[in-house]
């Protein structure tokens, strides 16, 4: 078993802990805000028998959880969003460091094809000038960040397939929606439309666990986005 610390405990700190058996893993540390302010329940001693950490915390503790976890060598899953303008950093302390790192604007399976769809779409359209496009995301009143960290790595996505023209981008938050997004390309003879739309928050978490058990025995950071199929492996007997 892949024992984990989860660093935040909210939804998805408690839905990981949930599956976590299913998974391979179980979770031997919880570290909520209260006890965790300014990463002061990240310790060698905290730690001294959890293989990976899994940050769903807040985007404003992703830096200091870094440094910290980093500094006991601690691989590290961070699945928090919001934190993106912080990466040159956080990658300086990873690879200073020389801990496993994976990170991602959503590790959920389906958004993974979701890019994939997206980004064939925007290389097929680049040239077709008739076509506009845009992105809409709508989640759950709590969630902070608009837009979705998801929204803004699907255009990126669609950027680097080519897609040269402005891109619409719009967000709500409402209800208890665990997230939807759609893509659009719109033009006078016709319109597209591509959408992920999540029933529950346990694709992202199963998500998660994979990426925690794969990056156990490794070194360097990485992407979600460029490393899901590989992870995908069954937790081992």
């Amino acid at each position: 078993m892949t024992r984990i610390a989860l660093l935040g405990y909210g939804r998805m700190g408690r839905l990981i802990e949930e599956i976590a058996p299913s998974e391979g893993c179980s979770i031997g540390l919880r570290l909520r805000g209260e006890s965790n302010r300014q990463g002061q329940g990240i310790t060698a001693a905290a730690f001294a028998e959890i293989d990976v950490a899994i940050d769903f915390s807040v985007s404003s503790s992703v830096v200091e959880n870094v440094e910290r976890i980093a500094a006991i060598g601690i691989p590290l899953v961070v699945g928090t969003t919001g934190w993106s303008a912080d990466l040159p950093r956080v990658r300086e302390i990873v690879e200073r460091s020389g801990i496993g790192f994976v990170h991602g604007a959503n590790f959920s399976i389906g958004v993974q094809v979701f890019y994939k769809v997206v980004a064939e779409a925007a290389r097929q359209l680049a040239a077709a000038e008739g076509y506009d496009a845009w992105g809409h995301e709508i989640h759950h009143r709590k969630k902070q960040d608009a837009p979705s960290g998801t929204l803004l790595e699907t255009v990126r996505t669609m950027e680097r397939a080519g897609f040269s023209r402005p891109i619409d981008v719009a967000s709500n938050r409402a209800g208890a929606i665990p997230g939807t997004h759609t893509v659009g390309f719109d033009s006078e003879a016709d319109t597209i439309l591509i959408e992920h739309r999540a029933r529950s928050r346990t694709g992202f978490a199963r998500g998660a666990l994979c990426a925690a058990r794969w990056i156990r025995e490794r070194r360097g950071f990485f992407d979600f986005r460029d490393i899901w199929s590989e992870v995908l492996s069954p937790p081992q007997a």
